[in-house]
């Protein structure tokens, strides 16, 4: 492989990326786990004990949506599809929407009931409505969860009642939160519902839990969770302009830290990270030599808009490197991916940019290629012969 380092980019790229700072290591999270992701950029800004397998309480209630939310997209139910209340269900503890056994909530009903009451007792009964059973249910979630990449995650029941072995990571309940917010759009609005009462029995509990919803913030998901293991979490997002922030904490020691810690993370996020845009499509970054080709060297681009986010105060210089295996072998096609932009800024993640040849390079004609394969031979043997 053949670096090509900083001297070698164009000047303005370089002077862009000398804005770069660290920041990212200036925040300290009370949180005993933590994940926070920029949606646009898909760039994670905190991760602190984020695949660490912990109890997530009522944050694991986000599977319990998404399974609903799949077997609405695929048509097995309606919001209008009712789900019988067993006694099971009616008997749960802690937060609940008060369903009795002669209840038949709809699926839009439940929806809220699980968002906004966090209810226990609509969890049941959507895991019995739609697999038979609750663990019959918690096993699907399990399975679930490994096709969409949540590795740490194992479900024992839909609820998040404290049980042995019912664990998520804080990546995985991130994984799970981008899920639901761009993948079912049409249902996430949900989320930032402040209030819901079932059949007017619940006015204690009719307010959604979510501390940062009334902050003005730009917050507008997603769940709260706490049990005595556990802890104080969150699993939230905001957006501001035309960025977006997951974030998920759990281990924090009460409610008002829960909600402290959550404001801070979210006004970090926003004001201590920009988005530039480094690169225009089509501008070129470097050349890359070329073998055997009717042009010696070949310009090296991206192939769309290079967006990344940055720390906003200057305290260590970013840098970058082109990576490729050269020279590059004529005949060459515009838009074929040949290279690798590799940009490090500190305490976050590399950011890796795909590059592509400029503009098409054809082969050599027979005198080029001669020419081309003598100087290769004086490479080889000529230059490297001892002196007389």
């Amino acid at each position: 492989m053949r670096p090509l380092f900083p001297s070698v980019l164009r000047p303005a790229l370089t002077a862009i990326l000398m804005l770069a700072a660290s920041m990212a290591h200036a925040f300290e999270t009370r949180a005993t786990a933590a994940w926070v992701y920029d949606v646009s950029t898909q760039t994670v800004l905190m991760d602190k004990n984020a695949d660490l397998a912990l109890p997530p309480a009522s944050m694991s209630k986000l599977m319990t949506i998404n399974m609903l939310f799949e077997a609405l997209r695929d048509g097995r139910v309606t919001m209008d599809t009712t789900f019988p209340v067993s006694a099971r269900a009616a008997a749960m503890g802690g937060s609940t929407m008060f369903l009795q056994e002669s209840d038949r909530p709809t699926v839009n009903e439940l929806i809220h009931g699980m968002i906004v009451n966090s209810g226990n007792d609509a969890c049941v009964a959507v895991a019995e409505g739609l697999a038979g059973t609750e663990e019959a249910f918690a096993e699907q979630m399990t399975q679930r969860a490994r096709a969409l990449g949540m590795q740490s995650s194992v479900f024992k029941n839909s609820s998040g009642w404290p049980a042995m072995g019912h664990v998520m990571s804080m990546r995985d309940l991130g994984i799970l939160s981008k899920r639901l917010i761009l993948d079912f759009p049409e249902y996430y609005p949900i989320f930032a519902e402040t209030t819901f009462d079932y059949k007017g029995r619940a006015p204690a509990n009719a307010n959604n839990r979510n501390p940062l919803l009334a902050l003005g913030v730009g917050a507008d998901g997603l769940k709260t969770g706490h049990t005595s293991e556990a802890g104080y979490g969150l699993a939230g997002s905001a957006a501001q302009g035309n960025r977006r922030v997951i974030f998920v904490i759990t281990g924090l020691a009460s409610e008002r830290e829960r909600a402290e810690e959550a404001e801070r993370i979210v006004s970090w996020a926003f004001r201590q990270f920009a988005e530039k845009t480094l690169l225009k499509a089509g501008e070129r970054v470097t050349e890359a030599p070329v073998w055997m080709g009717a042009a010696d060297t070949v310009g090296l681009v991206p192939a769309a808009d290079v967006r990344l986010l940055v720390p906003a105060l200057v305290q260590e210089l970013a840098t970058a490197e082109v990576v490729y295996t050269g020279p590059l072998r004529a005949p060459l096609t515009a838009g074929t991916e040949v290279a690798e932009m590799v940009i490090h800024i500190p305490d976050l993640p590399d950011a890796r940019v795909p590059l592509v040849v400029e503009k098409d390079v054809a082969r050599g004609g027979f005198g080029k290629r001669l020419l081309t394969a003598v100087e290769s031979l004086r490479a080889r043997y000529i230059d490297k012969a001892p002196a007389s």
